[in-house]
């Protein structure tokens, strides 16, 4: 077995039982990452969205997570209020063959940062202002392999290099011309 490393993972869970889809967690979100920060609450940019089944009146808030190289055909099953479900809804939002979470000025893919600041916050934007304590902020400490990166800059090169897999160099570079003629 390879080398590991403890390391202080930060997560939230949901509490699906207690979500109405007031959506302040997608509004909360927004407006932090907005630029300036808190000058627009566009939705669009929130890496957290709600999502809704009216028919059961079912609340569901889903973080993007992750960019996973790999499509799954696997389906998982899902428990929620006594009923079971087979639906990739409740995967990671960044998976290739889905069309969420995407910033829409770039169209580059978002993933939730748990709010990273400086000053640091004491918990993501979304866990502050759900007011039904859907959302719970925790960090557990996890053994995991260690990972030998040549890329630059070890997790934005990662990043670049899914992206490069996912889209293409020259449509990466496309966008990154894009976003520089904008500032």
């Amino acid at each position: 077995m390879g080398e590991t490393v403890k390391k202080l993972v930060k997560r939230i869970k949901v509490d699906l039982d207690l979500c109405n889809g007031c959506r302040s967690c997608e509004m909360a979100c927004a407006a932090f990452h907005a630029k300036p920060q808190y000058s627009n609450f566009n939705p669009a940019r929130a890496r957290i969205r709600v999502h809704i089944n009216e028919q059961r009146d079912e609340w569901i808030a889903v973080r993007s997570t992750d960019y996973t190289k790999a499509e799954c055909d696997a389906r998982r099953s899902y428990t929620i209020k006594g009923e079971e479900y087979h639906d990739c809804t409740f995967c990671g939002t960044i998976c290739p063959s889905r069309d969420l979470y995407y910033e829409p000025d770039s169209g580059l893919p978002l993933k939730c940062d748990m709010c990273e600041s400086d000053p640091p916050l004491e918990e993501p934007m979304c866990v502050q202002i759900c007011s039904r304590n859907c959302l719970t902020y925790y960090e557990e400490e996890m053994e995991l392999p260690v990972v030998e990166s040549t890329l630059p800059g070890d997790d934005m090169g990662l990043g670049l290099q899914h992206l490069v897999d996912k889209y293409g160099y020259d449509k990466l570079l496309d966008q990154v011309a894009r976003l520089s003629q904008k500032r």
